[in-house]
């Protein structure tokens, strides 16, 4: 059985090999033209980018997902169970607050991180003009979803 000090630096190694995946995916992105679609796109456009099982941590996946918030949109509050995570803002500006903290923005190029069941009370956009994406990775139970709103809706 390897030691936790080992363990350590393999989930080390898989969330580094995971951020690099999702900022190179995100680079990909930026170069595909965008659909023209004839509908209003959604408030908030969501992109499984992947899921991988961490074997060496049981129980444990990372999830990484691209957020692409429209001008403006804010989700409900709501929470993320026992899941640590962390955002990154590729594009935009973002509003930010856990618990009752203070709220945060984070520009283009900042980082966050939430830990485990704590309320993600504030997720918003806050340009009225311009899109955020937000790119999210988290270490994840794997039995669990990974966003609960408060109130008990999915």
């Amino acid at each position: 059985m390897p030691s936790r000090n080992a363990t350590l630096s393999y989930a080390a190694v898989a969330i580094s090999a995971a951020m690099v995946s999702a900022a190179a995916t995100y680079g990909a992105m930026t170069f595909v033209a965008p659909s023209r679609a004839q509908t209003a796109p959604a408030p908030t456009q969501r992109i499984d980018v992947m899921t991988q099982p961490l074997a060496d941590i049981p129980g444990r996946e990372v999830r990484i997902t691209l957020l692409d918030l429209m001008p403006g949109h804010a989700s409900p509050p709501h929470r993320h169970p026992n899941h640590h995570v962390f955002g990154y803002i590729a594009d935009g500006t973002y509003e930010w607050q856990i618990g009752d903290g203070p709220v945060k923005t984070f520009k283009a190029g900042e980082a966050f991180y939430e830990p485990p069941g704590v309320l993600h009370a504030l997720s918003r956009n806050a340009s009225s003009t311009d899109r955020a994406k937000v790119v999210v990775f988290m270490v994840a139970d794997a039995k669990q979803p990974s966003t609960v709103v408060e109130g008990g809706k999915k």
